[in-house]
């Protein structure tokens, strides 16, 4: 139950009932997420990003975050969830590229807070293949996804514990985004 009254019928997990309570932050919320994880524009795969998202949700412990954006990357990756698992516990020792590995070094650091990040992880993950833009947006989702943990574990949503329950959100995710997000749809209820 959440720390604050939602209404019968917006209470969702995680971060949609809380989009549903507050429909007017939600637009922006997810334009910032549409932006993040799934433009064009990018020369990061949208799993990988989505990749990000759910490592840093995870260092945080945010259940519902690293749960849905995991199902996102697995659709993305066409992954059973095994990668996403080994990332989540150790992504040193997971079969992902270099530049991932830096790229969630990084990420690990701006979650711990930004001042964590040095030029020597900047420097390793450009010498592992990443942009200034990578690198760049590997900071910036790190810290958006720590912001919206903290809004998610905050005001004490509640999420299912079943991973198997997010997929289909998480496939919803990787075909249609966050820009019309409806958080009616999928997941609980």
């Amino acid at each position: 139950m959440a720390y604050i009254t939602i209404p019968e019928e917006e209470q969702l997990p995680g971060i949609r009932g809380l989009m549903a309570f507050r429909p007017e932050t939600a637009r922006p919320l997810n334009a910032l997420a549409e932006i993040l994880l799934r433009d064009e524009n990018n020369s990061l795969s949208r799993g990988d990003r989505e990749t990000i998202a759910t490592y840093v949700s995870s260092q945080n412990d945010c259940l519902f975050c690293q749960s849905v954006h995991g199902a996102a990357a697995q659709a993305y990756l066409e992954d059973d969830g095994t990668l996403i698992n080994q990332i989540k516990q150790n992504y040193e020792t997971a079969p992902v590229s270099e530049k991932l590995k830096t790229l969630l070094a990084i990420a690990g650091s701006v979650q711990k807070g930004g001042k964590n990040v040095t030029e020597t992880q900047v420097e390793a993950a450009k010498n592992a293949g990443a942009t200034d833009k990578e690198i760049h947006d590997t900071v910036l989702i790190a810290a958006a996804f720590s912001m919206f943990n903290r809004y998610v574990d905050g005001l004490g949503t509640w999420a299912p514990n079943d991973p198997q329950v997010y997929i289909p959100r998480g496939i919803r995710i990787a075909e249609e985004g966050y820009a019309n997000y409806d958080p009616m749809k999928s997941i609980g209820k």
